[in-house]
């Protein structure tokens, strides 16, 4: 097994129902009150991820899928963070929809949502199940 097949066998972890978490970063990449994207190659099809990373509030992690259904352009992670109604959101760097952090929903159009991804701190570093 080549170093590189071992590490990428360590940054990913099996649960029981098929699904499995993989590192993508660790806490030192993510900005504060802003995006980043991530690649995730444990699901299929690989898929970026817009992980958002708030502290102070009551889930610092979010991550969505990083893909602008509106402009179909991968931007998300790009986007600005803010709050409207109490709830976390994040408005599209090109059309300018918000998507609530928490659940996917687009604010301006009940019929879109993006896809939510289970994210966590392990320590210093940062994991998204898949």
């Amino acid at each position: 097994m080549t170093a590189t097949a071992m590490k990428k066998e360590m940054d990913t972890v099996s649960v029981e129902n098929s699904k499995t978490w993989q590192k993508v970063c660790s806490k030192a990449d993510l900005v504060e009150f802003s995006g980043v994207a991530a690649w995730l190659d444990n699901v299929e099809p690989p898929a970026q991820v817009a992980i958002f990373y708030l502290p102070g509030h009551g889930n610092e992690l979010y991550a969505l899928d990083h893909h602008d259904p509106f402009s179909n352009a991968n931007v998300i992670a790009r986007g600005i963070v803010g709050d409207l109604k109490g709830a976390p959101v994040v408005a599209s760097p090109i059309y300018k929809q918000h998507f609530r952090l928490e659940d996917g929903q687009c604010l301006e159009d009940e019929d879109v949502k993006l896809r939510t991804w289970k994210v966590e701190f392990k320590g210093d570093e940062v994991w998204i199940e898949g």
